[in-house]
């Protein structure tokens, strides 16, 4: 009868290694339930001599095949693919498969790219002995500091696979809330891109010819004219003979530029302290960044308490994957005062980021000991706030476009029609 090695969590959540003999991989898992023990990893001994069982001699084939599919690839996970990794892997480990042969059986699926070749080095460490947050920890491309945590309190808990339950649902709320953001600014960047580029070209190839006639009359041209004149030759590279570069180069390339000069300056603390802080005062959008910033750190919280990360590396760990400046420094100080035996609601109601009613609602959180839960309501009414606001940004936004781009056009055409009126007056007149 094959031996089996195993590794297990007993019911206070140590972790317990040996050895048992049975007919099976199943078979194995089963005896050790029946020990009282929760089973992580469940392996086949390899027989002396250098031989190998059929079980041993298929991982053997499987290891061969992972290494023959290895592939290069850089960048960050995609949060879809993590995602419903996540929830796959909740599902076998619900279903009693061993951790290790779970992960080997979604590394297999997986089409060849950076989560593959993640996967294959999780396994490759979760067999020499490691546990899997451990093993995830080694890839922060995949698996972030947040993730990890909660994987060591399912391991520790044995509940990993309600754990992976939750942190996938937690995935697929965050990623809701960021594509409702994305997809709402899709129209007006469209919009304002297409016209910007169309002015360009009216400022690139329609203005000079305007010139060219304006230069046949003679006719003294008013003082918009000439700056539309002279702003259409520096578009074209025609200001001055300095000047080597187009201005439509410039226009065309000052969004990569401003968005290069963005990422930079938030590598900074002062710059991130700077952006944040400016952006929350900004009206309209500040509104939103801060509604947004409240129902993912709620979220991010409530999530790590329900799954058993204890109050103060829970803050610890929101805080810093927060992203939003303003919130970071007011959890450092909730942070602070959850050490000296104080309460939560205290210094996140005089740091004033926050509405007097997630005050109130974390506060009775607190008395009831139902933080975890008051902290999803609160995250679930702020993702519904969070649409309204989205709404409401556009509703602006639109009549805002028009009128500028209205503007824009009103300029140009008078701009064009002053000196032909001038022509006209002086033919009449002649």
């Amino acid at each position: 009868m094959p031996t089996y090695a195993y590794e297990a969590l007993n019911a206070a959540g140590k972790s317990q290694k040996g050895t048992i003999e049975a007919k099976s991989a199943d078979d194995a898992i089963q005896r050790i339930k029946g020990q009282g023990f929760f089973p992580t990893s469940v392996r086949e001994q390899k027989v002396k001599g250098g031989g190998a069982t059929g079980d041993a001699k298929a991982k053997a084939k499987v290891k061969k095949k992972k290494r023959g599919g290895f592939s290069i690839a850089f960048g960050r996970v995609n949060l879809k693919r993590m995602t419903l990794f996540t929830r796959q892997l909740s599902t076998l480990q619900d279903a009693g498969l061993p951790l290790l042969r779970s992960i080997q059986v979604l590394e297999q699926q997986q089409k060849p790219g950076r989560l593959k070749n993640i996967l294959a080095g999780v396994a490759e460490d979760v067999e020499s002995g490691a546990s899997l947050s451990d093993a995830m920890a080694k890839h922060p491309a995949a698996f972030d500091r947040l993730y990890c945590k909660m994987v060591a309190a399912g391991e520790i808990g044995g509940v990993l696979d309600v754990i992976l339950q939750r942190l996938a649902d937690f995935m697929e709320k965050n990623e809701r809330l960021k594509r409702r953001i994305k997809g709402a600014l899709i129209y007006p960047s469209v919009v304002v891109t297409i016209a910007v580029l169309i002015v360009t070209g009216i400022m690139y190839f329609v203005i000079p010819k305007f010139q060219e006639i304006f230069n046949d009359f003679d006719v003294q041209l008013p003082g918009l004219t000439l700056w539309l004149i002279d702003t259409s030759r520096w578009v074209a590279g025609q200001a001055s003979e300095s000047q080597t570069v187009p201005g439509a180069v410039w226009i065309v390339l000052s969004p990569f530029f401003i968005f290069i000069f963005y990422k930079l300056i938030r590598k900074t603390g002062f710059g991130k302290a700077a952006t944040d802080t400016v952006f929350s005062k900004v009206p309209v959008i500040g509104n939103l960044i801060r509604k947004t910033a409240i129902a993912r750190f709620t979220r991010t919280l409530g999530t790590l308490i329900s799954a058993g990360v204890p109050i103060l590396e829970a803050i610890t760990i929101t805080r810093d994957t927060s992203g939003n400046y303003v919130y970071e420094k007011a959890l450092t100080k909730v942070h602070d005062s959850i050490r000296e035996g104080e309460t939560f609601a205290t210094p996140l109601r005089e740091a004033k980021v926050c509405d007097s009613l997630v005050v109130n609602m974390i506060d009775v959180g607190e008395e009831t000991g139902d933080l975890d839960v008051m902290l999803m309501k609160i995250a679930d009414n702020y993702d519904e706030e969070v649409d309204v606001a989205v709404q409401g940004m556009l509703s602006l936004l639109e009549p805002l476009m028009v009128v500028v781009l209205g503007g824009i056009v009103g300029t140009i055409v008078l701009a064009l029609f002053l000196p032909l009126v001038s022509m006209i007056e002086s033919v009449s007149g002649g």
